[in-house]
């Protein structure tokens, strides 16, 4: 499916054009008072009352949840997140401006891994990609991902990558 063909059952999602596009899911408002991670604890039951499917911003879209292991805590962390693809491998990053996400720490810490997708448990590896293999990864996203390279053009630091393995189904 292409990213932007909608899944039956679900609306047609609107072309985002831009990272500051106000249609992007990471653009969407979110009341402080309830945080992310509440916020992130509503789209984690929904994908997984829905074999994979939510609603809201991320409708029609294809989303994974990572489970992560905390890098400092040991403790399980799962976060809802938007694969991408460079033909097989899938790989994720982030829109957050001002640091790495907690997942990107924890996988640099310790590169197990559960992925579930759609109505599937997976037991995963996650490389956080660095140096000659970031470079050209790095080059190759973006040039193809419009997206990304918007958001690259805004922040001073390098943005995040990690290619995700999926090892087995649990």
């Amino acid at each position: 499916m292409s990213e932007n063909e909608s899944t039956p059952g679900q609306p047609e999602r609107a072309e985002i054009t831009g990272y500051d596009d106000p249609n992007a899911p990471w653009n969407q408002a979110w009341v402080e008072e309830v945080g992310i991670a509440n916020w992130n604890d509503d789209v984690i039951r929904e994908f997984r009352e829905n074999s994979g499917k939510v609603g809201g911003a991320y409708a029609g879209g294809d989303l994974i949840l990572l489970t992560t292991t905390g890098a400092k805590s040991g403790k399980r962390h799962t976060t809802p997140l938007g694969p991408l693809y460079r033909g097989d491998a899938m790989y994720v990053s982030s829109f957050i401006e001002d640091k790495y996400p907690a997942w990107w720490y924890n996988i640099k810490a310790n590169p197990q891994v559960t992925i579930e997708l759609r109505d599937k448990t997976y037991r995963g590896t996650g490389k956080v990609l660095d140096g000659a293999d970031y470079d050209e990864f790095a080059a190759w996203v973006l040039t193809n991902n419009p997206l990304l390279a918007d958001f690259q053009s805004k922040i001073d630091r390098p943005i995040p990558l990690v290619v995700l393995t999926l090892d087995g189904e649990v």
